[in-house]
Parts: structure tokens; C-alpha cells; sequence
């Protein structure tokens, strides 16, 4: 049996996909952009705000309360890759990334 600082240890060692992501209405096709270290932790986030009704974006909340879990999917937008250099500072890199993405995808339906 592995001990506690062995289980900490192999989870800094994990890898997560980061890059920009959607959460999409089915019914008005709005969506929020919104990007992160680890997209799949960010989007529970997103889900269990919404779930609990106290997502910070109202319009969003509304939605969700009147449409449903089940009128929303969420849409990997681009993965970004682990780079080799050190120092990267990545939340920077995803947030230009996340900008690129909405302008060249003319993204404006938008909460």
C-alpha cells in the first residue's frame, strides 16, 4: 500500500488537459467561454455552481434553471500541450489562446 506522500507524489506526476473549452446552450446557442489548467476540474466547477444555483454568471444561471442540465454541452474548443521549457506561465498562454479562439471563431452569442 502506497503511503500518503507516495499518493501526493504520483498526483503532481499527473498530467491534465489544459486548453479553452464551451459550455453551450442547445436551446439559444450561447455559450461561455473559459479556459484552465484542467479543463475537466473547471467544468465540474462550472456544473456544480450551476447545480446549486450560484454560478456567478446570472444569465448562465437563468438558463440553466429554465432549460435544464440536459440543453448544455460542453465542447473542448483546443488543447494546449505541455511545453518543454520551464517557467511557462500558462495561464497566460490560455487566456491568449481563449481570445484568439473567440475571434477567429467570430464567437459573439456569448454569456
Amino acid at each position: 500500500m502506497k503511503t500518503k506522500k507516495e499518493l501526493k507524489d504520483q498526483y503532481k506526476q499527473m498530467e491534465f488537459p489544459m486548453g479553452v473549452f464551451q459550455v453551450k446552450c442547445t436551446v439559444n446557442e450561447k455559450v461561455l467561454v473559459d479556459n484552465s489548467v484542467d479543463m475537466e476540474s473547471k467544468w465540474n466547477r462550472h456544473r456544480m455552481e450551476l447545480k446549486f444555483g450560484n454560478h456567478k454568471n446570472k444569465d448562465l444561471q437563468s438558463d440553466w434553471n429554465n432549460y435544464g442540465e440536459d440543453k448544455f454541452v460542453v465542447e473542448t474548443l483546443s488543447v494546449l500541450k505541455k511545453s518543454e521549457e520551464e517557467n511557462v506561465n500558462y495561464n497566460k498562454e490560455l487566456k491568449a489562446l481563449q481570445n484568439l479562439i473567440i475571434e477567429e471563431r467570430k464567437i459573439e452569442n456569448t454569456y
